[in-house]
């Protein structure tokens, strides 16, 4: 019978918080990556990538970094039905660093933290039976409360036929045996943590860990001793972990040496951080194993997941995608370092980059109020004014969205700033400009700095906008400095992981023709700009969007989308330019503004026009665009999200 889910894990839950610098000590660093972290919710989410159906049972506080955890399992994949919101403890914290290749200072903040406060209550048996597996990490075994929680979730895994599974994942400090300091460490040894393992391990159908944790499951510093004392208390298949040797099966029983288990294909890469490397490889082991595959290939699937992690910053973020698998599998290792690979961290970005922004945008409704230098030119402009006149076309753009996905804005730092920040988690898609108004060749606001620095400081939700008045037939020199500005913008957005949006416009440089936007953006492609998303002048023609989306998916096949400007159009043109690009799926939608908001500007800064009247009017030929492109879409045979 098939189930909702394929896995369920139980465990930690926590803020990875991971120092920016490498290199140094942890006393040292000065800023933070904020991901999700914990064992069990990186393989949810690592499993999650690779295509199955996952769930956690874990505890995260009710408050920011609680609401952070679940959101993010949320753009992940993962079931959450299985997350107790604790109003009485907080969010477990880590702090990490990356030192050098044998050195990962880690501390964990864990005094009675959320996901420890789970209890035999908190596990419901219809969401158990509801999955396949259940996989359970042991820092929960370590504690009274927790212990009889992941107890009763095993027994009712065996009542209702789930397969179980172990992550040893020992950390001494977490079982009482070793200091706060001492979160680096990965062994010491413990009778009293090896007979409490001991007598959980008849549960399991799979029992992972590296040497150093089968020796505290086994109780004793010899391997092959190890293993043959959990054999003798578990039927389970034992997958040993052996760093750069790869991992070996055992399925019945242990053989005189490591080498005589079932192996699979390791991969050479260099070692950067192997914090959370353990994770991805259960992560690309349960992909294989939970589909019933041999173990030499469901190994091979957990060393190339554990490879991605071990050569990437962060533990989930690390984690490749099923496609990105599959790639890399086929291609092989061109680098070590595979964080440098370009070929492979476009995959990589590309198929995992809805897990860094909320909502589906398979459909865009953007109002375009980004506009800077034709609002300064209205009679009764200043810039308090300028300000509040866009706080109220954030308003009129609300209205609309009446909290659906598929709705966004376009909207700046410079006028519009007050907006900007109240549009944060509204639901909105948000495009943020950085061109300066009307420069060519292509100038980026000062806000920005001469590095582009000022890109973090920008809201992850952020999408960076660069319009580029652009011509393939402009001359050398400002072909190279357009495409040089924009290349340095796309490869900063990168690093700061946000989303990055190219708009170009031929017309307002010279004649277009039917490829005339195509050849820009192979031009574009070929210097290594890959934008999440083109905004394109509208096309009459069927001909020009054909060649346009055929440059396009050329060289991306992943793509966010395409998005049509409008230039001030009337809305008669509009909906004629509507018709043509709706029957293309990669175009998603439109970006308008002045033809939504200009009569609005012009009479509400010269005081002809009420703040209520103002963003009716704009709220209402919003909507109406919106319905023209639903109806295009629809009529084309589309569907509209």
């Amino acid at each position: 019978m098939k189930k909702p889910l394929d896995v369920i894990t139980i465990g930690r839950s926590s803020i990875d918080l991971y120092g920016a610098q490498i290199g140094g000590r942890l006393e040292d660093m000065g800023s933070f990556e904020k991901y999700i972290g914990g064992s069990p919710t990186n393989i949810a989410c690592g499993s999650a990538r690779l295509g199955l159906k996952t769930g956690l049972i874990t505890g995260v506080g009710d408050e920011h970094m609680g609401r952070f955890i679940l959101e993010q399992l949320k753009r992940e994949g993962v079931s959450t039905q299985g997350v107790k919101i604790d109003k009485e403890r907080l969010t477990a914290l880590v702090i990490l660093g990356i030192r050098d290749e044998d050195q990962f200072p880690l501390i964990f903040y864990r005094e009675n933290c959320a996901d420890m406060g789970l209890t035999e209550a908190d596990i419901d048996e219809d969401f158990i039976a509801s999955a396949r597996c259940v996989v359970v990490t042991g820092t929960h075994l370590s504690n009274p409360r927790t212990e009889a929680a992941v107890i009763k979730a095993l027994k009712l895994a065996r009542k209702h036929g789930l397969r179980t599974a172990l992550d040893i994942d020992y950390r001494p400090n977490l079982w009482g045996v070793a200091g706060h300091g001492d979160g680096e460490s990965r062994f010491v040894e413990s009778a009293k943590v090896t007979a409490k393992l001991q007598t959980t391990l008849h549960y399991f159908d799979l029992i992972v860990g590296t040497e150093e944790e089968f020796h505290i499951a086994g109780g004793s510093t010899d391997t092959l001793e190890a293993l043959k004392a959990v054999r003798a208390v578990s039927a389970a298949t034992l997958v040993c972990k052996r760093g750069p040797l790869g991992a070996s099966a055992f399925e019945g029983d242990i053989p005189d040496s490591l080498d005589k288990g079932q192996v699979g294909q390791g991969f050479p890469i260099e070692v950067f951080n192997v914090l959370g490397a353990g994770d991805g490889f259960f992560s690309g082991l349960l992909r294989g194993w939970i589909t019933d595959q041999d173990w030499p290939t469901t190994l091979k699937f957990a060393n190339a997941c554990g490879a991605f992690a071990v050569s990437r910053h962060g533990c989930t973020p690390a984690y490749p995608s099923w496609e990105e698998l599959q790639f890399f599998l086929q291609r092989g290792v061109v680098r070590p370092d595979l964080r440098n690979d370009l070929a492979l961290e476009q995959i990589h970005w590309s198929t995992t980059r809805h897990t860094r922004v909320n909502g589906d945008w398979s459909s865009m409704r953007v109002f375009a109020f980004d506009h800077r230098k034709q609002l300064e030119e209205m009679d009764g402009y200043s810039q308090q004014k300028g300000s509040a006149f866009k706080e109220l076309c954030l308003k009129a753009a609300r209205d609309v969205q009446a909290g659906r996905d598929g709705y966004g804005i376009l909207c700046d730092n410079r006028i519009g700033r007050s907006a900007l920040h109240a549009a944060s988690g509204s639901g909105l898609w948000i495009g943020r400009p950085t061109e300066w108004p009307g420069s060519r060749p292509l100038t980026l606001e000062p806000e920005l700095g001469a590095d582009y620095g000022g890109l973090n400081q920008w809201a992850r939700e952020n999408v960076v906008k660069v319009l580029c008045f652009c011509h393939p037939d402009d001359d050398a020199a400002t072909r190279r400095h357009q495409e040089s500005t924009v290349k340095r913008l796309f490869e900063a957005s990168r690093r700061n992981n946000l989303e990055f949006l190219l708009e170009i416009i031929p017309s307002k440089v010279g004649g277009v023709r039917e490829d005339t936007a195509a050849r820009l953006i192979h031009q574009f492609y070929e210097v290594g700009i890959y934008p999440d998303w083109w905004k394109l002048e509208p096309m009459k023609t069927r001909a020009a969007w054909e060649y346009t989306i055929e440059a396009i998916e050329k060289h991306d096949k992943h793509t966010r989308g395409i998005v049509v400007l409008g230039l001030d159009a009337p809305e008669k043109e509009l909906a004629a330019s509507f018709e043509v690009a709706a029957g293309f799926p990669l175009v998603k939608g439109f970006a308008v503004g002045r033809t939504i908001f200009g009569d609005a500007a012009r009479s509400w800064l010269k005081g002809d026009m009420s703040d209520d009247e103002a963003v009716s009017q704009m709220a209402g030929r919003y909507r109406r665009l919106c319905e023209i492109w639903d109806t295009a879409r629809a009529k084309a045979g589309v569907m509209a999200a």
